[in-house]
Order: C-alpha cells, then structure tokens, then sequence
C-alpha cells in the first residue's frame, strides 16, 4: 500500500551536499566515517508524520506514493530544502563580542541567534544569520522502513523525534499516560515540545487525553539528594 500524508513511518536517511559533503544520518556508521557523530544522538531511521514538515519539503513530498521498502534519493533546491540564502542577514559583529576569537565556520550564538563564522578580518568578524545550509541544493539518500499503524507506536515515535529518547507509554481506550523521566523537568527542549507533541498525537490517532505522569522513587530520590 502507497505512503499517504498523514501516515506514520520510520525513515532512515542520508543528507549530503552537492560536494558530496554528508551533513546528517541516521546511520551511526556513516555519522561516524564522516566526523558528524553525536554520542547524545538516537539512530536507526526517524519517526515521521508524512506531511507535518517533520523533515525537508523535498524529502517530505517524495515520500508521498512510495511504498515500505523503498530505497532512493532526491535531489532538492533551496527552497524545498533549507530555504534561500538572505544576504541581509550577514552582519559584521566586533570579536571583542565574543569570550574566544572566532574561526571561520564555527557556529556562533549572538544576542541568542545562531550563526556561522565566514570571515574573520582585524577586530570584526562576519557572521551569517541565514538557516544553517540556507541555498544549497541538497541530495537525500533514503529508505521507508516501516509504516507504524498502532497507537502506542506512533506515540513513541514522536517523542523520540522530538527529544531524542522513547518514553513509556500506557493506553486506556482514548487516554495516554506518558510517564516522563524526572530529568526531564530541567530539559528546555522537553519543556517546549510536549504542548506540540500532545497536539500532534491527538491530530493524527484517535488518542483524545494526554496526561504526562512524573514518578519518583526512594532511589531516584537518593540519587537527587543535596550533599
């Protein structure tokens, strides 16, 4: 059966430049045979709703007919990919801003925006502002590898694509209790995904109550205690 928008899947994928530089994987092999491997980082293949803009349009949109098992690539401008290249976001910062003098391609934050390093010249620095990889054409090697139909799957496979790591996850006819790891309570990006997480579950299953459950133990409890 042909991929839908809206339908579930694990996708596993190879970003690449038209250099042939790799830039992101969710293999570990190629992340690590091309320095770009994050010990933090989950591999294996992603889960995705197809036409939530969970990835790249170019990519997004090429998925749409195939079927599981699929192996390919597609080739995407800018403006499928990561956008066109503004050059009024280049903008010439003192390197006196910064605690360490900036090298050229060193990723940068800058009164909280990130930028990338394109030249370094006396006491300035020039940094770009645009999206990271903003006008290239980019090529994705891909592959579907499975449609995800049940409910307790396509929950924690999004909430591994948005942190990072699978929850427990309990179904009580049109309730899902998630029970969250009390780590979580300090994690920013936990903090500003699980409103989006919940409304996407409940967009695209027939789950209609979310309730995020933290527990704590004797254990836990002795791990946190203050010295």
């Amino acid at each position: 059966m042909s991929i839908e928008k809206g339908d579930f899947i694990r996708v596993s994928y190879t970003g690449k430049t038209d250099e042939g530089r790799v830039f992101d994987t969710t293999d570990e092999d190629v992340a690590k045979a091309n320095n770009i491997y994050n010990e933090k980082g989950k591999y294996g293949g992603d889960v995705i709703i197809v036409g939530a803009k969970h990835t790249v349009d170019g990519l997004d949109e090429d998925l749409v007919g195939k079927e599981v098992g699929y192996t390919g690539s597609v080739t995407m401008p800018p403006e499928k990919a990561f956008g066109i290249r503004n050059p009024e976001l280049i903008e010439s910062i003192p390197v006196a801003k910064f605690e360490k003098r900036p090298q050229l391609g060193t990723r940068v934050e800058v009164d909280g925006r990130p930028g990338t390093v394109i030249k370094v010249i006396g006491r300035m620095t020039q940094v770009d502002f645009n999206r990271y990889l903003a006008g290239q054409t980019l090529t994705y090697d891909y592959e579907i590898k499975e449609k995800i139909d049940d409910a307790e799957g396509k929950i924690k496979g999004l909430i591994s694509l948005y942190i990072g790591k699978e929850l427990p996850v309990q179904i009580n006819d049109s309730t899902a209790t998630i029970e969250t790891e009390p780590e979580l309570t300090y994690n920013q990006r936990w903090l500003v995904s699980k409103v989006q997480i919940a409304r996407e579950i409940m967009k695209n299953t027939d789950i209609r109550e979310i309730a995020y459950i933290e527990k704590y133990n004797q254990e836990i409890l002795e791990e946190k205690a203050p010295e």
